[in-house]
């Protein structure tokens, strides 16, 4: 299960980080180039990706 998690972690941060780049018009070749809304979602991807790859990669306490 953890390194489903891992997987799908690394995917959507580096999908949120192509949806930012592309929304911030770094990107160019989509319909997303230029578009701020992307860059915001993109951050959203990331910030949630990086969360959940904490969460799955947290040392477990042998008490609890």
């Amino acid at each position: 299960m953890n390194r489903l998690l891992n997987i799908f972690s690394t995917m959507l941060i580096l999908a949120g980080l192509v949806w930012f780049l592309q929304g911030i018009n770094l990107l160019p070749g989509s319909y997303m180039t230029g578009q701020i809304q992307w860059a915001i979602n993109g951050v959203i991807a990331m910030a949630v990706g990086a969360g959940i790859l904490f969460f799955a990669n947290r040392r477990k306490t042998p008490n609890g």
